[in-house]
C-alpha cells in the first residue's frame, strides 16, 4: 500500500468505527434485529470497495456512509421481493392441475409404509412418491443398485403383507 492508501484506509476505519452503532440502529429500525448485522456487514464491505469516494469532511463522510446503508437496504428489499416472486411462481408451477385428493385418501398405504423398516420405506417412497427409478433411488441412499433391487423387492412384499392384513 502507498501512503495515500494507508491514509484512506485509516480514515475509513475511523469513519466506520465512529458510525457503526448508528448504522446498526438504522438497520434494526428498518429491517429488524435478525437482518441488521448482515446489512451492516454489507454496508461496510461496500464502503471499503468505494473507499476512494469517502468525503474528507467527517460530517459528509457520515452522510455518505448512511447513503451507502440506504442503498444496501434498498438492494436487500429488492432481493427479498425477487425471492418471494420466485417462490410464488414455483408454488404455482408445482400446484397440481386438479383438486387435491381427500386428506384420508391413501392413509392405509401411508400407515403401512410408516411401519416398514426405515431403509425399506425410503426406497418405496423414492420410487413411488418421488418417481425415481430403483437405480436412482440407490444413488440417493448410497447403496449399489443390485442391493437396492433386492431391498425394493423385500419392501414391496412387506408392504403387500401389511396391506392385506389391514384390508382383508
Amino acid at each position: 500500500m502507498t501512503r495515500a492508501s494507508d491514509d484512506v484506509a485509516a480514515y475509513l476505519t475511523d469513519v466506520i468505527s465512529f458510525n457503526a452503532v448508528d448504522i446498526l440502529a438504522y438497520f434494526e429500525r428498518r429491517a429488524g434485529t435478525n437482518d441488521a448485522a448482515d446489512l451492516v456487514a454489507e454496508t461496510m464491505l461496500t464502503a471499503w470497495r468505494k473507499a476512494a469516494d469517502v468525503p474528507r469532511d467527517t460530517t459528509e463522510a457520515r452522510m455518505w456512509l448512511f447513503g451507502v446503508a440506504r442503498n444496501v437496504l434498498a438492494n436487500a428489499g429488492r432481493a427479498e421481493r425477487r425471492r418471494w416472486r420466485l417462490a410464488d411462481r414455483l408454488r404455482l408451477m408445482l400446484q397440481p392441475e386438479s383438486t387435491a385428493p381427500p386428506s384420508d385418501a391413501g392413509a392405509d398405504v401411508r400407515d403401512a409404509v410408516a411401519r416398514l423398516d426405515p431403509d425399506l420405506a425410503e426406497l418405496i417412497m423414492l420410487v413411488h412418491w418421488d418417481r425415481l427409478t430403483v437405480t436412482e433411488a440407490a444413488q440417493v441412499v448410497g447403496i449399489p443398485a443390485s442391493t437396492a433391487r433386492g431391498r425394493y423387492q423385500k419392501a414391496k412384499e412387506a408392504l403387500r403383507a401389511q396391506l392385506s392384513v389391514a384390508n382383508p
